[in-house]
């Protein structure tokens, strides 16, 4: 009988460049992922619009971190199809109870309306997943993630996989043997995700954008 996934074995598999998946919602599995193409936000070259610095500079949402991990988790998993099942959900949980998992909120008054969650060991930040209820909920959540990862002193950002969204904002695709040559390196780090306190104001937060549009 195979040995159960716990969330220390979770930690384990991050440290060594690997992350879990399930099939589906409904699937009891969880198997390991190891892409030949990584990825990640190299964290000086995060991309804001001139369209979304003017959003960003209006302040619609109020930004929290924290203060609701498990709900960020279900949102992520709310949709027609997800990699996230029961087990995740538990072990993920854990982590956040461990401290090493750790959720990027984007509130309208009473109401969670997108976030992002994802796991830290040194100075690595491993992004999971991320949702959104409102136009551009997500990616302000990201501008605000990227600021704090910054100011905390982190050097590794990875998103797993690309997508044309996240590519929109900067991620690029890195191969295996560079992704674990900087995740050998972050892991070095002592980093601190709650260095950081407060919301940071909108200007410190869109003052390194890059892009033009």
């Amino acid at each position: 009988m195979p040995n159960p996934i716990t969330a220390e074995t979770l930690l384990q598999a991050y440290a060594s460049g690997v992350f879990p998946m399930a099939e589906s919602r409904e699937g009891d599995e969880l198997f390991w992922v190891d892409p030949h193409f990584r990825g990640i936000f190299e964290l000086d070259n995060f991309h804001i619009s001139r369209s979304l610095a003017r959003h960003i500079q209006q302040e619609p949402f109020q930004i929290r971190t924290n203060t609701a991990f498990m709900p960020v988790v279900h949102g992520c998993a709310d949709r027609s199809e997800t990699w996230i099942n029961a087990k995740l959900l538990e072990l993920y949980e854990q982590l956040h109870l461990m401290g090493f998992a750790h959720s990027l909120e984007v509130w309208e008054g009473n109401e969670l309306v997108g976030g992002v969650y994802g796991l830290v060991i040194g100075g690595a930040f491993f992004g999971e997943s991320m949702f959104s209820r409102r136009t551009n909920a997500s990616k302000i959540a990201l501008a605000y993630l990227v600021h704090r990862l910054r100011s905390g002193g982190f050097t590794l950002f990875d998103t797993q996989f690309i997508t044309p969204h996240l590519a929109s904002l900067g991620a690029i695709e890195i191969s295996r043997d560079d992704y674990r040559a900087r995740l050998e390196t972050a892991l070095t780090l002592e980093a601190d995700f709650n260095r950081f306190t407060g919301t940071p104001d909108a200007y410190s937060v869109i003052q390194r954008k890059t892009q033009t549009s």
